[in-house]
């Protein structure tokens, strides 16, 4: 994710995610400052970026003549399910919060998302 000059590089199997602001509604009805809604156990975001997956290990690494291995290769991923501009929803707990050019992000790994809403393409 790109702001300004600076860019923001997700690692490995983790998303960033934008924070949903303001006001909640409980299923009555009622309306939740975010204070209260920061105690909720699952909270959902629009996914801002993502990381490249995990790594797989390569396949020379595991032969017994560490003699044969020839040259570097490019490092493989398991590729990421999650999008940019999937909505999650999440485990709270999980997540870490930070702030990049003023703005509040969390950065959450895969395994935490409980689910995905992905418009039609």
């Amino acid at each position: 994710m790109k702001k300004g000059q600076k860019e923001l590089l997700v690692v490995g199997d983790r998303v960033l995610i934008r924070v949903e602001e303001g006001e909640e509604r409980t299923k009555v009805g009622l309306y939740l400052p975010a204070t209260a809604v920061d105690s909720q156990a699952v909270q959902g975001g629009t996914i801002e970026a993502t990381g490249p997956g995990h790594a797989l290990p390569s396949v020379e690494e595991h032969l017994d003549e560490p003699w044969q291995i020839s040259g570097i290769k490019d490092t493989r991923y398991v590729p990421m399910q999650a999008r940019v501009g999937d909505y999650a929803l999440f485990f709270r707990k999980a997540a870490v919060e930070i702030t990049f050019e003023n703005e509040r992000f969390l950065v959450v790994p895969q395994a935490a998302i409980l689910a995905l809403a992905r418009k039609p393409s």
